[in-house]
């Protein structure tokens, strides 16, 4: 049970996701672009399943084109005369090439009938792979002007509002890089469900951005802890010399 994905287990998981954001930022817009991914990966995992499973609608009307079509050629076969007595070679060369063109196409046609479900499959999994990098680069935009090396002083009146203190801003750029985490989790349910190799070159490119973002979330992370513990430390040594203080004052 634990060597594959369990699309059930990542809803879960994004719908807890969802509530946390909320409960902590309740004004803020990626508690909506959390319920939105959560509704993705829902709608995701029964396309998912969708492309595990055999299409035999297409696959009967595919078998039965290709059969009404070999009937054709075996029927139109069955009514040519040949003759031996024919008047030049040329018209012999002819009626090889007809057939041999027959033959092309009829085998054309049932290559393209046979893989027909195959190419289906894939161009619904691009799509719905289009649609989660669409969101990916959505989170992406919301912990874009989350900069915590920008101090209030150094702004301008076009920069972004900065109302988040050090704590809050690495709880939101967390948010974040769990949310771009999980939607590398619902792009690799599509590289489990199908063997496809185009399908599961998207999903390793999806997963591939999704980590490089998160990791220039974490290089944010980590500077917001930087300063949050020189801030910490600064605070720290003003209460001890003033106890110091008092305690030369007494």
């Amino acid at each position: 049970m634990y060597r594959s994905l369990n699309s059930a287990k990542i809803v879960a998981t994004l719908e807890k996701l969802e509530r946390r954001v909320a409960e902590r930022f309740p004004k803020a817009g990626l508690a909506k672009v959390c319920a939105e991914l959560t509704q993705i990966a829902r709608e995701n995992d029964t396309r998912a399943h969708m492309l595990e499973r055999p299409n035999y609608l297409l696959r009967v009307l595919s078998a039965v084109v290709i059969v009404a079509g070999l009937a054709l050629i075996g029927y139109v076969s069955t009514q040519i005369e040949v003759k031996r007595d024919t008047e030049s070679i040329f018209s012999t060369l002819q009626g090889i090439e007809a057939g041999l063109n027959i033959i092309l196409v009829a085998g054309a046609t049932v290559i393209f009938l046979a893989t027909l479900e195959g190419r289906w499959k894939r161009q619904q999994a691009l799509g719905d792979l289009d649609e989660l990098r669409s969101i990916i680069h959505v989170i992406d935009m919301h912990q874009l002007t989350k900069d915590p090396a920008t101090s209030l002083a150094d702004t301008t009146p076009a920069s972004p509002v900065r109302t988040l203190s050090p704590h809050e801003l690495m709880r939101y750029l967390d948010y974040c890089s769990e949310m771009l985490s999980m939607a590398a989790k619902v792009a690799a349910v599509y590289a489990q469900s199908t063997k496809d190799p185009l399908v599961v070159a998207a999903s390793s490119d999806l997963q591939q951005i999704t980590a490089n973002l998160s990791a220039k979330i974490w290089q944010k992370i980590t500077i917001a802890q930087s300063a949050l513990s020189a801030r910490s430390g600064a605070l720290a040594g003003v209460a001890a010399a003033a106890v110091s203080a008092g305690a030369r004052g007494t």
